[in-house]
């Protein structure tokens, strides 16, 4: 990836127009998401609270969005920053989704991927610890 982009834009070939699209089995994409949680920090892990990953294929758009949103992950929840003493009191865990089939697409080799997913998962996790868009944007993590 050239130097003077981000992590988390899509990677394109300079001259390619194609998609690029590469394939990779749904098992193989779990273990690039469970090798990307692996390797948060042990002390930022600990730190997570009442969080479950899942992994789905594709982002659905709901009522009223734009019906070509492209999400490659999405924080769904309330974050460490907003919690409030009785804000566990029954609360259902916050969710966290990484898409496979939207990073599938801009990647066109398993490093692609696997650092694609990196980035997504990282950047999600920053929802959860209360970093907005615009400051991961900030950190080159957008």
């Amino acid at each position: 990836m050239p130097a003077s982009l981000p992590p988390g834009l899509p990677i394109i070939p300079e001259g390619s127009r194609e998609p690029l699209h590469f394939t990779m089995s749904a098992d193989e994409f779990e273990s690039a998401v469970q090798d990307a949680l692996d390797s948060i920090p042990e002390k930022l892990a600990r730190a997570m609270d009442n969080v479950a990953v899942f992994i789905e294929d594709d982002y659905v758009p709901r009522p009223g969005e734009d019906p070509d949103t492209v999400l490659l992950g999405l924080y769904e929840g309330v974050p460490l920053t907003e919690r409030d003493s009785w804000w566990d009191a029954g609360s259902l865990p916050d969710r966290i989704t990484i898409f496979r089939e939207p990073i599938l697409e801009i990647c066109a080799s398993r490093e692609d991927v696997i650092h694609e997913v990196a980035v997504t998962v990282v950047h999600e996790i920053a929802h959860h610890f209360g970093i907005d868009d615009h400051r991961l944007h900030e950190l080159g993590w957008g």
